[in-house]
């Protein structure tokens, strides 16, 4: 599976292909996501941006309150890995 590549590139866009098409799943339903350059932000972007956020800093209060809000617990390890392993490579969220 190219999300456990060695290249950190590689690896960060696989994951973010997978997330993208696992989130519908996870959340129960499809994400509203729009497109790169709009200039609104739906709920879900916001959530995930939220979670990223709180992954990325350590904030573990936040983060688990934004996971169990939405996400069932059979989902939640495999949302976390896909989503560590793409905002692992930003050095702002």
């Amino acid at each position: 599976c190219a999300a456990l590549s060695g290249n950190r590139d590689v690896a960060r866009h696989a994951a973010s292909e997978v997330l993208v098409r696992c989130l519908a799943q996870a959340l129960g339903r499809r994400p509203v996501l729009y497109r790169l350059g709009e200039p609104d932000t739906s709920f879900d972007e916001k959530w995930l941006i939220a979670l990223a956020r709180s992954l990325k800093t350590g904030d573990e209060a936040s983060l688990t309150f934004l996971l169990h809000s939405r996400v069932p617990k059979h989902a939640r390890r495999n949302l976390l890995f896909l989503l560590h392993r793409v905002v692992d490579g930003f050095s702002k969220v």
